[in-house]
């Protein structure tokens, strides 16, 4: 790809990703849609619910469009559960270059299995996973169950879009800011 294109493309998806959070949810919005993914992962995974009822935050973004061509870039906004109440709101974000071409928009829950963890997500200015937090990415074994070793990592990651369980995905690169609602 020329120095042109990379720039054209460069220029889309910043763009893109001005208008994604130009029109951000209220509130009231995010805690409906968090609701409802919530509702939904608990549908896809048993196991996942045993885990979420364990941990000591739990974080959703209940819709993280993903989009690119040639570069790309996701965007979502979602909120920190503690004890099941929303107590801060959180967007993702990334961008990437390379071979890609399309969108998809997915959810994405992580799961923070100790205090310790879940404070120094909340105590950073923005959290970046792999960096600041290796995160488990979880996948079903037979009968629905998560491996053993995943289940007894600190930070759980969980994307899933309305079809099940996503496989072979990350959260690697993403950033987490919180924002003001």
């Amino acid at each position: 790809m020329n120095l042109k294109k990379v720039c054209l493309c460069m220029i889309s998806l910043v763009a893109l990703l001005v208008s994604i959070s130009a029109v951000a949810a209220s509130k009231a919005e995010i805690d409906a849609n968090v609701e409802e993914a919530i509702a939904n992962f608990y549908k896809h995974t048993s196991a996942g619910k045993k885990l979420a009822q364990k941990a000591s935050g739990m974080l959703v973004f209940p819709s993280v469009i993903k989009a690119g061509f040639g570069v790309g870039g996701e965007y979502g906004e979602g909120a920190l559960l503690i004890k099941g109440e929303p107590i801060a709101y959180y967007n993702v974000a990334s961008a990437s270059i390379g071979f890609q071409l399309g969108a998809q928009a997915r959810t994405q829950i992580i799961l923070f299995m100790n205090d310790k963890v879940l404070s120094q997500f909340r105590d950073s200015a923005g959290w970046k996973a792999g960096v600041d937090g290796s995160v488990a990415i979880a996948t079903l074994g037979a009968g629905g169950e998560i491996s053993t070793e995943t289940a007894k990592e600190p930070i759980i990651g969980f994307i899933f879009s309305n079809k099940g369980l996503m496989y072979n995905l990350s959260l690697e690169g993403s950033k987490i800011t919180k924002i003001d609602k």
